[in-house]
């Protein structure tokens, strides 16, 4: 995977390797919204997390910087969250999508995490950049209705654990190493959870004003049996 690197001085473009993928759920640093999240799943059936957070592991290949994706049925659905990313020894942070399918996830969390591609962005900034100023960024996304774009998520990061904090936590069950991408949670759905054909999402730093992008389409496959 290529990712443009953004930094203060400049950008470079480096390749990434994926070898480990590891979603952070109920990573909420605010516990209001992280119940709040927690209850508008259990609304679609899905139970609540035994620990939080919980590390669930995917299959590297799942990342990817396609503009559409392709999922079974029509009952998937986006989360906007941190990227974190460790390559040749530096850590990075950018954007990612954990697209999962809600029916599936209502017996089976590991399953439904597995069975959906990951979109991310193909932009990242070097983490030592905005670790200072953490909290106040700002993740948003949107989805596409019959009275067309509106906005589904926005909030500050600050209601998420800081993604070193979760790193480090993860390590207490495996090794963050070289290759290693980690989505680092989400916060409420505005309204609550609705599927779309497309997804979109921004990652804001009004300190430093810029903004990282991700945007695609999900193709909807039929269930034959």
């Amino acid at each position: 995977m290529k990712f443009e690197i953004i930094s203060r001085t400049g950008s470079q473009e480096i390749v990434f390797d994926p070898r480990q993928l590891v979603i952070a759920g109920w990573a909420g640093r605010d516990k209001a919204a992280m119940e709040h999240h927690i209850v508008e799943l259990e609304a679609l059936g899905i139970a609540r997390p035994k620990t939080t957070p919980t590390f669930y592991r995917v299959a590297a290949e799942r990342l990817t910087q396609a503009d559409m994706i392709e999922e079974l049925g029509d009952k998937s659905s986006g989360e906007v969250e941190p990227l974190l990313l460790r390559h040749n020894g530096a850590l990075y942070v950018g954007l990612g999508s954990d697209h999962t399918d809600r029916e599936v996830e209502a017996y089976g969390i590991s399953v439904s995490k597995q069975l959906c591609a990951k979109p991310v962005s193909t932009t990242l900034w070097p983490m030592d950049e905005v670790k200072d100023h953490w909290d106040s960024l700002v993740l948003r996304s949107w989805i596409e209705t019959e009275t067309g774009r509106v906005l589904y998520q926005e909030g500050s990061v600050a209601s998420l654990l800081m993604p070193l904090e979760t790193m480090a936590r993860y390590e207490a069950e495996g090794h963050f190493e070289d290759g290693t991408a980690m989505l680092c949670g989400t916060m409420p759905a505005i309204g609550g959870i609705q599927y779309s054909t497309c997804f979109s999402a921004e990652l804001e730093d009004p300190v430093l004003g810029r903004t990282i992008t991700l945007g695609y389409k999900i193709a909807s496959l039929p269930i034959l049996g």
